[in-house]
C-alpha cells in the first residue's frame, strides 16, 4: 500500500524544505501569457499526465475518517506535493468533501491553484476550477480575489503566474459576472499584472454580445487609457460596436486611432471601416481605403464591394457603382442579389427603367432568385416611370414564384395605378389585398385620400366601412382625408362629427386635421366657427404651421376683415411666422376690395422690404395699386420701382420694365445699382447686350457703383452673344477695379468658354479659381465634361469626374447623364447664377 500523504495527528507537518518553488518573477506583462489559456487559445488544453511521469507520493484515502483537517493542514500537504499537482488535486478534493475548503476561499485553494498552474499538463484543471468557483454564490469580488492570489504567491513562495489572472478574469467573465470582472481586471492593472489580449478581447465580446456596449466603451478607454497592448480583433469588435448603435464618427475614430499608434490591421477591420464610410456616407474615404487595401495585395471583401455599390446608388453615383460591380466581378465575386436590386433601383432614379429591366432579365438568367425587395424596387419603378401595365405583369410573376407580395409593394401599385387614372385596376388590387389580408390601414388611405381629393366622397365611404369591417383602425390620416371630402362637399356637421369620433376612439387630431376643418368653415361663410376652432387649436398644444396661419389670414380677408387678418398676421409673426407671397396677397387684395389702397400699398411695401418679389398675382395687384396710387397722387419709392421691374424681367417684358425704369427717373428718383443689375439682366435674358451695355455706360457716367453682380451679368451675356474679346476686356476691367471673382463669375466665363468651343480657355479658368483657393462646383465640372465630351476627349471627361471625387464634390444626375448619354442643357438666373 502506498503511504497516504494525509498526515497523522502525532506526525509532524511536512517541512516546507523538501519540495522547490520557482522564485517570484516581477517583469511581467501580457506577453508572457501569449501560448495561454482557456477555450479561447487555438491549442486545446489537456490534463493528461506525461508518458511515465515521476510521481513524488501518490494520494490514498487515509485510514482514519477523522483526521486532522485545517487550513494550515492542507496547506502543507498541498505544498508536499507541489511537484505531483494530481496527487494534490486528488488530496484537495477529497479535503473539499470533508470541510467544504472552498466555499471558504481559504489559502489551501489558492495553493492548490498556483501548484497547478505551474504545470502545463494541469492547466485546465486550474481553470475548470475557477470558472466553477467563480459562478457560485460565495465567491468574492474581482478586487478581493486578486489581492488573495497575490498575498498567497508572496506568503509560500509561488511566482505569480499572468495565467492564474487571466484565468480569474475569464472566469468572471463567464459567469457573466460583468462588475466583478471590471473590477478584477482594474486590480490586476494596478498591481502591474497585464491580462492577456485574448482574455481582453473574450471580455470585450461579451459586453458586446449581450448589449452592454456603453461598458465595453469604459472597458476599452481603460486599455488605451493605460497604454495596454490590443490588437485588430479588438479594434474590429469596438468599430462594429459603434456600427450597431449607428455612430459612425465614433467608429471612424477607433480606426483612425488604431492606425496611428501603429496597430497592424487586417483585411477585416479595413472591410468595416469601408463599412463606416459607407454609412456616414463618405464616398471619397470609403474609395481611399478600398485602393489602401489593394495596394496591400489583399482582395476586398464581397460585403465591402456590395456595401460600395449600394452606397453609391444611393449617391445618385451610377458610373462609379457600375464600375465598382465589374471591379467585383473580375475579384472573383459573383454579382449578388443585394448589388442587383440595388443597381435596379439606381437605373431607374437615373431615369432608365429599361436597363434595371434588363438587369431583372440577367439575374434570372444567371440563377438569382429575386426576392420581395427586388420587386418591390421594380414595381416602384414602374410606377414612378407609369409603367403599370409592367408593374402589374411583374407583381403577377411575383405571386406565381411563390412569394407572397408585401403590403408596400400593394400599395405602390395602387398608387401607380390612381395616378394613371386605373381606378378599377386600383380597385381590382385593393379587393385582393383584402380578400389575401395584406391591406393595412396605409392601403384604405391610398384610396379614401384618391377619392376625398377627387370629390368622390360616395367612393370615400364605401373604402370607409370596408376598412371598418375588417377590424382595421382609422388613423388619423383616414380622419383627416374624410373631413376634406366633407369639408369640399360643405358638410360641415358631418366633419365636425368626424372631429367628435377621434376624441371618442382616441385618435388625436393634428395641425392638418384643424387647418382643414378652419378653411372649411371660412368657405362656408362661418368665420366665427373657424375662429373658434383654430382657438381651440391653440388651447390643445397643437402648434400652427405656415399652411394654418395663411388660411387663418386668407379667411378673414375673404370675408372683408383684413384690418384683423393684419393684425392676425403680426401676431403670427411675432411666434416665429414668415409670410410668403401668398399670404401678402391676401391682404393686399382684401384692402383693394375694400377700397383702403393706401393700406395695401403699405402692405405691397412691407412686402418688398422683406425682400419678397411679386410673383404674377402680385404683379397684377401692384398695376392695380400703382394705377390708383397715381389717381390719388400717392408716390411709389425705388424699391417699389425694382420689385415691379424685376417681375416685369422676369416676364420678359422689357418694355413695361423701361417705361418703369424711366418713370423713377421722371419722378425724381435716382435709380439705384441695383435697379440697373435688374433691367442688365432682363436685357441679357433676351440676348439684347446692346440696350444692356448702354445701361452700364449710362451707370459710369451717373456716377453709380458697378458691381460684382453687374460685371459678371455683362460678361455672361457677352459670352452668350459670342463677343468674347469684348467679355475678356470687361473682366478686365473688373479686375482693374480690385472686384473678386466668385464661383458664379467663374461658372459663366467657363460656360460661355466653352460654349464657343474654347476648352482648353475654359481650362485655364478652372486652373485659376484653384490657384486662388475658389472651390469649383459642381457646375463647373459639368461644363468642361460637357466640354470635353463634345470635342471626343473622353479620356479627359473621366478624368475631370474623378477630379471632382478627389475634392470631395458629388456628381449630380446632370453629371451622369453626360458621361453616360453626352447630354447637357442649362440655364442662367437673373443674377448670373448658372444652373442645370
Amino acid at each position: 500500500m502506498k503511504k497516504s500523504l494525509i498526515p497523522s495527528p502525532s506526525s509532524p507537518f511536512p517541512s516546507r524544505l523538501l519540495f522547490s518553488v520557482t522564485p517570484y518573477n516581477k517583469s511581467l506583462t501580457s506577453a508572457s501569457c501569449s501560448s495561454s489559456i482557456d477555450e479561447t487559445t487555438s491549442t486545446p488544453i489537456t490534463n493528461s499526465e506525461p508518458q511515465n511521469p515521476i510521481k513524488i507520493q501518490t494520494f490514498q484515502k487515509p485510514i482514519s475518517e477523522n483526521p486532522r483537517l485545517s487550513q494550515a493542514n492542507v496547506v502543507e500537504t498541498l505544498l508536499s506535493n507541489f511537484n505531483d499537482p494530481r496527487s494534490a488535486l486528488d488530496y484537495f478534493r477529497w479535503a473539499e468533501k470533508q470541510r467544504g475548503f472552498v466555499r471558504e476561499i481559504g489559502d489551501s485553494f489558492l495553493v492548490l491553484l498556483h501548484i497547478l498552474v505551474s504545470s502545463h499538463y494541469h492547466h485546465g484543471s486550474a481553470r475548470n476550477l475557477l470558472n466553477n468557483y467563480l459562478s457560485s454564490d460565495s465567491a468574492p469580488s474581482g478586487g478581493v480575489l486578486v489581492q488573495r492570489l497575490i498575498d498567497c504567491s508572496d506568503k509560500f513562495g509561488f511566482r505569480r503566474s499572468p495565467r492564474i489572472f487571466d484565468y480569474a478574469l475569464n472566469g468572471y467573465v463567464r459567469a457573466q459576472r460583468y462588475k466583478d470582472a471590471e473590477d478584477c481586471f482594474y486590480a490586476l492593472v494596478s498591481r502591474g499584472v497585464i491580462p492577456c489580449v485574448r482574455i481582453l478581447n473574450n471580455f470585450l465580446h461579451s459586453l458586446i454580445r449581450t448589449s452592454m456596449i456603453d461598458e465595453a466603451r469604459g472597458l476599452f478607454g481603460g486599455i488605451v487609457s493605460k497604454k495596454l497592448s490590443y490588437d485588430c480583433a479588438t479594434v474590429n469588435m469596438m468599430m462594429c460596436a459603434s456600427l450597431r448603435e449607428g455612430k459612425t464618427e465614433e467608429a471612424e475614430k477607433f480606426f483612425l486611432e488604431a492606425k496611428r499608434s501603429g496597430i497592424i490591421l487586417d483585411p477585416f477591420v479595413y472591410n468595416t471601416a469601408v463599412r463606416t464610410a459607407c454609412m456616414k456616407p463618405d464616398l471619397n474615404v470609403a474609395f481611399v481605403l478600398l485602393s489602401e487595401m489593394k495596394e496591400k495585395g489583399w482582395v476586398p471583401a464581397k460585403g465591402t464591394y456590395t456595401h460600395l455599390i449600394c452606397t453609391c446608388v444611393e449617391q445618385r453615383n451610377m458610373t462609379e457603382a457600375l464600375r465598382l460591380n465589374d471591379e467585383m466581378i473580375s475579384k472573383g465575386h459573383p454579382m449578388n442579389l443585394v448589388v442587383a436590386t440595388s443597381l435596379m433601383k439606381g437605373y431607374y432614379q437615373q431615369g432608365n427603367l429599361n436597363s434595371a429591366l434588363e438587369l431583372f432579365d440577367k439575374v434570372l438568367e444567371n440563377g438569382l432568385s429575386p426576392n420581395k425587395v427586388t420587386y418591390a424596387v421594380l414595381i416602384e419603378g414602374c410606377r414612378v416611370h407609369r409603367n403599370m401595365v409592367k408593374g402589374r405583369e411583374l407583381y403577377e410573376k411575383m405571386k406565381s414564384a411563390g412569394i407572397l407580395p408585401t403590403v408596400y409593394i400593394v400599395n405602390s401599385l395602387i398608387r401607380g395605378c390612381l395616378q394613371n387614372q386605373l381606378i378599377d385596376e386600383a380597385n381590382k388590387i385593393f379587393d385582393e389585398a383584402v380578400s389575401d389580408g395584406i391591406a393595412n390601414v396605409f392601403t384604405y388611405n391610398n384610396l379614401i385620400s384618391w377619392f376625398c381629393e377627387g370629390g368622390r366622397l360616395g367612393d370615400a365611404i364605401r373604402v370607409w366601412d370596408k376598412m371598418i369591417d375588417h377590424g382595421i383602425e382609422p388613423s388619423v390620416v383616414s380622419y383627416n382625408n374624410m373631413i376634406l371630402g366633407n369639408c369640399r362637399k360643405g358638410f360641415m356637421d358631418v366633419a365636425a362629427a368626424l372631429l367628435s369620433e377621434m376624441a371618442e376612439k382616441n385618435v388625436k387630431p393634428n395641425v392638418i386635421t384643424y387647418s382643414i376643418l378652419v378653411d372649411g368653415y371660412f368657405k362656408k361663410g362661418e368665420t366665427e366657427k373657424a375662429i373658434a376652432l383654430f382657438d381651440s387649436m391653440l388651447t390643445s398644444g397643437i402648434s400652427p404651421t405656415d399652411v394654418t396661419y395663411n388660411t387663418v389670414i386668407n379667411g378673414l380677408c375673404r370675408v372683408g376683415q383684413t384690418v384683423a387678418a393684419k393684425d392676425r398676421m403680426e401676431e403670427f409673426v411675432a411666434k416665429g411666422f414668415a409670410p410668403i407671397c401668398m399670404t401678402y396677397n391676401s391682404l393686399i387684395n382684401g384692402f383693394m376690395k375694400e377700397g383702403e389702397v393706401n393700406s395695401a400699398l403699405a402692405v405691397y411695401n412691407e412686402m418688398c422690404g422683406t425682400g419678397i418679389l411679386p410673383n404674377r398675382k402680385n404683379l397684377d395687384l401692384a398695376l392695380k395699386m400703382q394705377r390708383e396710387m397715381r389717381a390719388k397722387g400717392i408716390e411709389m419709392d425705388v424699391t417699389c420701382y425694382n420689385a415691379l421691374i424685376d417681375a416685369f424681367c422676369k416676364r420678359n417684358d422689357m418694355n413695361s420694365a423701361r417705361e418703369l425704369f424711366d418713370e423713377i427717373l421722371d419722378v425724381g428718383l435716382s435709380p439705384t445699382t441695383g435697379v440697373y443689375n435688374t433691367m442688365i439682366g432682363g436685357y441679357r435674358d433676351l440676348y439684347n447686350m446692346e440696350s444692356a451695355l448702354d445701361l452700364y455706360k449710362r451707370m459710369k457716367n451717373e456716377g453709380i457703383q458697378c458691381d460684382l453682380e453687374t460685371y459678371t451679368t455683362l460678361i455672361d451675356g457677352l459670352l452668350k452673344v459670342g463677343n468674347i474679346v469684348l467679355a475678356s476686356e470687361t473682366y478686365q476691367e473688373m479686375l482693374a477695379k480690385n472686384i473678386v471673382p466668385d464661383v458664379i463669375t467663374y461658372s459663366v466665363l467657363v460656360r460661355g468658354l466653352c460654349n464657343k468651343g474654347q476648352v482648353a480657355n475654359a481650362r485655364k479658368v478652372l486652373e485659376e479659381m484653384v490657384k486662388k483657393s475658389i472651390t469649383p462646383n459642381v457646375l463647373v465640372y459639368n461644363t468642361l465634361i460637357a466640354g470635353y465630351f463634345r470635342e471626343g476627349n473622353l479620356q479627359e471627361a473621366f478624368r475631370l469626374h474623378d477630379e471632382m471625387l478627389d475634392r470631395g464634390l458629388a456628381p449630380d444626375d446632370a453629371t451622369y447623364d453626360i458621361l453616360v448619354n453626352g447630354n447637357f442643357k442649362q440655364t442662367v438666373s437673373s443674377n448670373g447664377a448658372l444652373s442645370v
